[in-house]
C-alpha cells in the first residue's frame, strides 16, 4: 500500500483546490500500486476533484469508479458538485446511489454511493464485476459497514493493473 501525504500550505496561494498541484502524482500513483491512501485537510479536494481526475487514467471499458460516502447527503452533495463541475446533469458521467434513489446511467463513470449500497452490492456480487476502482471517502469515520466493505472489496484483491 502506498501512501500519499503532501503539505497543501503553498497550494492555497492561487489554486481553487490546494490538492490540484498534486493531482498529476496521485494518477501516477493509482496507476502503479492497487491501493493508494491519500490523507490531506478538510476542504483540499479530496472527494471532489481527485475521483474527476482519476477519470482521466481509468478507462471507461475497465469499469466504473465507485466512490463511498458515509452518509447520504454527502454522496448526493458530492455528486452533484462533481456533476455541476464538469458541466453536466446528475445521471450522466457522474450519479449516486442512496437508499430508495438511483441517479445513473450506462454512460456513468462516478458513482458515489452509500455504506449500505456498497455493502449490499459485494455481496451480490463478491468480485464487483464492471467496477474498476473504489474510493472510500472519509474513511476515518469508520463504521462496520465501512470496515466490510474494505475487508471484502474484490477490487482491492485483484492486482489487474489499470
Amino acid at each position: 500500500m502506498w501512501v500519499l501525504m503532501k503539505s497543501m500550505k503553498k497550494a492555497l496561494e492561487g489554486k481553487p483546490y490546494p490538492i490540484d498541484d498534486i493531482l498529476p502524482e496521485i494518477k501516477e500513483t493509482v496507476l502503479a500500486n492497487p491501493s493508494v491512501v491519500l490523507q490531506a485537510p478538510p476542504g483540499s479536494g479530496k472527494t471532489t476533484r481527485t475521483p474527476l481526475a482519476l477519470l482521466d487514467v481509468i478507462p471507461s471499458e475497465k469499469g466504473r469508479i465507485l466512490m463511498l460516502e458515509p452518509r447520504r447527503i454527502a454522496a448526493v452533495s458530492a455528486a452533484r458538485w462533481m456533476a455541476k463541475t464538469l458541466g453536466e446533469e446528475i445521471g450522466g458521467t457522474l450519479g449516486y446511489s442512496i437508499r430508495f434513489e438511483s441517479r445513473v446511467s450506462e454512460k456513468t463513470r462516478i458513482e458515489v454511493v452509500t455504506e449500505g449500497i456498497l455493502t449490499r452490492r459485494i455481496q451480490t456480487d463478491p468480485g464487483l464485476d464492471g467496477v474498476a476502482m473504489v474510493i472510500f471517502d472519509e474513511f476515518h469515520e469508520r463504521s462496520l459497514q465501512a470496515d466490510l466493505a474494505l475487508a471484502l472489496d474484490g477490487t482491492i484483491w485483484r492486482a489487474t493493473p489499470v
